[in-house]
């Protein structure tokens, strides 16, 4: 089966650039744009050779997988752009929950417990677990293109026939999980999920309603978080995000905290101290 897009993403104006393998998604998305395309442009593989996680880790994509980058082109002002990784997230977990049959989310030592009834949950800011592990991460990048453009590449890796084992966090893939769905399926139904909640999201507009669809599937709500910053930890209770996307803690003095960027470890690990 080849990689297509979904009627509705076609009919929106979206295009697809499949290749058999690539170094980075990502890189080739930014190269278009700089290039000159006009962005909606998705670049999809089933085997990334040179991926990039947050913070520079790498993110190998073995064959069989799925790297998946959509390149969008946008005036609107970067830190809105920026909540398109929440947009993504929603997209991935609506898309897994139409290609994956039904079963069962137990609570994993470092993740979420599935307690409000998703099988697929979303931790801050940009992973998606199932049963506790993870499944998918998703890296967003960007590229001023002149004063009043800018290129963000929204990177989406999921673990379809294979996980790594070398991480320090519980990680999974559909094949673990049973499913029998493969990488090209999976995308024809990312694309037709993008194209309903970019609709929502409607250029940074309809953000409040993304952060409401996004909690009803956040990981570790109302629980016991640790999250690495800058070097510090800081510990508390898992309380929302905020209107800005911000991860917002309870931390132990009582005082609420809003963190734009971390690490965040849950239960357990949280308990025991993150590392």
């Amino acid at each position: 089966m080849a990689f297509t897009l979904a009627p509705t993403s076609a009919s929106e104006g979206f295009r697809l650039e499949a290749h058999d393998s690539v170094g980075s998604t990502n890189a080739i998305a930014l190269e278009r744009a700089r290039q000159g395309d006009p962005g909606r442009l998705w670049v999809v593989s089933k085997k990334q050779e040179s991926g990039r996680g947050r913070r520079g880790r790498s993110w190998a994509t073995p064959e069989g997988n799925l790297a998946a980058t959509l390149l969008m082109v946008t005036d609107c002002d970067l830190k809105i752009a920026a909540t398109l990784g929440f947009v993504a997230g929603l997209s991935l977990a609506d898309a897994l929950d139409a290609v994956v049959p039904g079963g069962r989310i137990r609570i994993a030592p470092d993740g979420g417990s599935g307690e409000r009834g998703n099988r697929f949950e979303l931790k801050w800011p940009n992973d998606v677990l199932a049963e506790g592990a993870k499944l998918a991460g998703i890296l967003l990048e960007s590229a001023v293109l002149d004063r009043q453009r800018a290129a963000v590449a929204i990177g989406i890796g999921v673990n379809v026939v294979a996980y790594p084992h070398d991480v320090p966090y519980p990680a999974t893939s559909l094949d673990v999980l049973g499913a029998n769905c493969d990488a090209e399926t999976l995308f024809l139904a990312l694309s037709d999920a993008w194209s309903q909640n970019i609709r929502l999201w409607n250029g940074g507009q309809g953000l409040g309603h993304i952060r409401k669809r996004w909690l009803e599937r956040a990981a570790g709500l109302g629980g016991e978080v640790a999250v690495r910053v800058d070097g510090d930890v800081v510990r508390g209770v898992f309380e929302t995000i905020d209107e800005d996307c911000r991860f917002v803690i309870r931390n132990t003095k009582g005082e609420i905290v809003r963190i734009a960027a971390g690490d965040v470890h849950f239960g357990a690990v949280a308990s025991a101290g993150a590392q």
